[in-house]
């Protein structure tokens, strides 16, 4: 029971620093929040779905599918809301409310397009399959959504520490004066940035619609919420805080839920993050503010 448990928690975890981790790497780079990440998270669940049932491809060509369509909305978020507002100079919490009407624009197309019911993804080989370990009965697509978050985070972790793309994404994170000085295009940079965010908001959004086998227009609201908090809780703009916190919110909600109820999850959980941020007012890790100053 508590392998189970565990599984439940670290394949729920997984999904939230997924989602969260893309949240921090737009915020590490421009130190903006782009609110408009939970409707592509709602769009790239979308776009798998259509993948899947009208175009029957198999399960790793529609996380692809779904995280380009949400990396080229991501690219459309920077250039309809944070690049002109930049360009204008406007404060920018600005943007944030660019952001936020972007996800209400995004979030009505869907609805006009797949309709406001809440639907499901196709019965395939991973939703009956299990795998029995130790005297667990352990579902494959937890353990199969579990590896793909990971992977994702290793392919990001390679991307920033070893390509010249990722050299550029930290120098801009640094400096954009820095980073033009040395002939780095912060423009090209910054929608690099944006692609690669919202590519992992919308693989997150096809894990989480197979996990809990539920897509519709609004679900990206509860999970920007946790992203958030995610982020704040691992500490701000930082890539392993959101990746500790997203596994650390997963596993303290389900063990939550085993404990007390499901109507208490939320409760705690954000009482674990309320608890960390009196303590630690700068989260689990340092901010890049803390260590600017």
């Amino acid at each position: 029971m508590l392998l189970q448990q565990f599984v439940n928690g670290l394949s729920l975890g997984a999904v939230y620093a997924v989602f969260a981790i893309g949240f921090s790497l737009v915020f590490g780079v421009m130190n903006v929040l782009n609110l408009s990440q939970g409707a592509v998270f709602m769009w790239g669940a979308y776009v798998g779905l259509e993948v899947v049932r009208n175009l029957a491809l198999p399960l790793p060509l529609a996380i692809l599918a779904a995280g380009i369509a949400a990396g080229l909305l991501g690219v459309l978020s920077e250039l309809l809301v944070f690049r002109p507002l930049q360009r204008r100079g406007a404060n920018r919490w600005m943007g944030m409310v660019g952001s936020l009407a972007l996800a209400r624009i995004l979030i009505g197309l869907a609805q006009e397009i797949f309709g406001t019911q809440v639907v499901r993804y196709p019965d395939n080989a991973l939703a009956g399959a299990a795998i029995d370990l130790f005297g667990a009965r352990l579902q494959l697509l937890q353990v199969v959504a579990i590896g793909v978050a990971f992977t994702m985070v290793v392919a990001l972790a390679a991307l920033l520490r070893f390509s010249n793309l990722g050299r550029a994404i930290r120098t801009v994170a640094f400096s954009e004066s820095v980073a033009r000085l040395v002939g780095i295009p912060v423009d090209r940079v910054r929608l690099a940035t944006f692609f690669v965010s919202g590519a992992l908001a919308g693989g997150a959004g096809v894990l989480w619609s197979l996990l809990f086998q539920s897509v519709s227009p609004f679900m990206g609201d509860s999970i920007l919420l946790k992203g958030l908090t995610v982020m704040i809780l691992g500490g701000l703009g930082n890539i392993v805080g959101a990746l500790v916190g997203g596994l650390l919110l997963g596993l303290v909600e389900v063990a939550s839920i085993v404990a007390v109820g499901s109507g208490y999850r939320d409760a705690i959980g954000f009482g674990l993050v309320l608890l960390i941020l009196v303590t630690r007012p700068t989260g689990l890790f340092a901010t890049r503010e803390t260590k600017r100053a």
